[in-house]
């Protein structure tokens, strides 16, 4: 695994760049390796810091699912900024951030087909698939109790290769569900280069083998009161899947 990436850190928070094909936390089932196994062998005092999750295994077996200082998650598959609270009072604080939603954050995405509009706002709640467990719907025919989901777009570019259209997109996710960009651009019917779960049989291309969604940037307030911006690098994956 490749070492923790620490983008920033203070007394009470720290930025990571997570990879992709890194889970963020253990989910019960798996025994992978995880980032919080990663972050608690060098921060072990932020253990009990935030909200331990309680799994219900076959046969009833109660586990308690570790989550030191995490506020916000990232898909396994999504690389890119992930903010960790170091202690109890800061995760309260940036909890409190993203329930106003004053935290402010930026992906990259690589799509399939020519994205119409230049700019665009998906304004659908979300629900369960009927179709796929794993999946999110944006559609009337989801399951379940729909919770409000809305993501902002800006097309950076379009392009074409041997086998189709491609575009290249800037994502503002005013809310937090899970697989909410992904739910989203399939709903528009551009879904993101690589996702196993939402493209279907349109899959991986551009020589790309991860899924083409990237936690570009993050800006929240401290808890001096300051405001900051922490930025990941774009990979080197997208950069050349897209021509410049």
């Amino acid at each position: 695994m490749k070492k923790l990436k620490v983008i920033y850190e203070d007394k009470n928070i720290l930025a990571i760049d997570k990879p992709s094909g890194l889970m963020v936390h253990g989910d019960g089932k798996t025994k992978e390796r995880t980032l919080t196994d990663e972050i608690l062998k060098k921060y072990p005092k932020i253990k009990n810091v935030g909200e331990p999750m309680k799994m219900v295994l076959k046969g009833g077996k109660e586990k308690i699912i570790y989550r030191p200082g995490i506020v916000h998650r990232l898909d396994k598959e999504t690389s890119g900024i992930l903010v960790v609270a170091k202690n109890q009072e800061t995760f309260l604080n940036l909890k409190e951030q993203f329930k106003g939603r004053t935290v402010k954050k930026i992906y990259r995405a690589i799509v399939h087909g020519s994205v119409t509009d230049d700019r665009g706002i998906i304004d659908r709640p979300l629900g369960r698939s009927p179709k796929d467990f794993r999946q999110w719907s944006a559609h009337t025919t989801a399951r379940g109790e729909k919770r409000e989901a809305v993501t902002e777009y800006k097309v950076i570019k379009r392009f074409k290769d041997k086998v189709g259209s491609f575009s290249y997109l800037e994502v503002y996710p005013k809310t937090g569900r899970t697989h909410q960009i992904r739910a989203h651009l399939k709903f528009i019917n551009h879904p993101i280069v690589c996702d196993d779960i939402y493209s279907g049989k349109r899959g991986c291309a551009l020589g790309l083998k991860r899924l083409a969604l990237h936690s570009l940037s993050i800006s929240l307030t401290l808890p001096s009161g300051k405001r900051a911006s922490f930025v990941s690098d774009l990979p080197k994956e997208f950069s050349k899947a897209v021509p410049a």
